[in-house]
């Protein structure tokens, strides 16, 4: 089992810039495509950004162009680093595995873009 600990969410200004980390509990986290997801209030979690581990990266539509997925599998963590936020983009934020662990879930990582 993968325990995955995420962590940088807080509240922004629109137009404003955050980096989230996702820390993986175990070494064997290099092998996985890693992937953050997000929930929205009274939304369904989805899939923003995933990233294999060669490092080649896909982005939803609406994320594409403003956010950028890394890794460095020397530490175990994957990075979102997200700019030009919108208000749209608020949402408890996780990281996963593609396709997800079901046992794998951490606790996210609040985002929330207001003025």
């Amino acid at each position: 089992q993968v325990q995955l600990v995420e962590a940088g969410g807080c509240l922004v200004q629109p137009g404003g810039s955050l980096r989230l980390s996702c820390t993986a509990s175990i070494s064997i986290f290099s092998r996985y495509v890693m992937g953050w997801y997000r929930q929205a209030p009274g939304k369904q979690r989805e899939l923003v950004a995933h990233i294999t581990n060669v490092g080649n990266t896909n982005y939803a539509d609406s994320v594409k162009g403003r956010f950028t997925i890394t890794r460095d599998n020397r530490k175990n963590t994957v990075y979102l680093q997200m700019n030009s936020l919108k208000p749209e983009d608020t949402a408890v934020y996780y990281c996963n595995a593609v396709p997800s662990k079901d046992d794998s879930w951490g606790q996210g990582t609040q985002v929330t873009v207001s003025s």
